[in-house]
């Protein structure tokens, strides 16, 4: 997902959005710990993602 696309949601929807990465954030992490999960870099992925919400949040919140 791009900055460029989050910025032209709401305040709702980046909230919704943060709230469906954290969901699968933990998944990834529930399925490294069980040895399930064999691409490793889709948790990179998501907590990139999971940052890149958290910036244009606060960026939003500033204006």
């Amino acid at each position: 997902m791009k900055a460029s696309e989050l910025r032209d949601k709401d305040q709702a929807a980046l909230q919704k959005e943060l709230g469906e990465l954290l969901k699968a954030q933990f998944g990834l992490r529930m399925q490294i710990a069980t040895q399930q999960l064999t691409n490793t870099a889709q948790l990179k992925k998501v907590r990139r993602d999971i940052a890149r919400v958290k910036t244009v949040m606060n960026q939003k919140d500033a204006k």
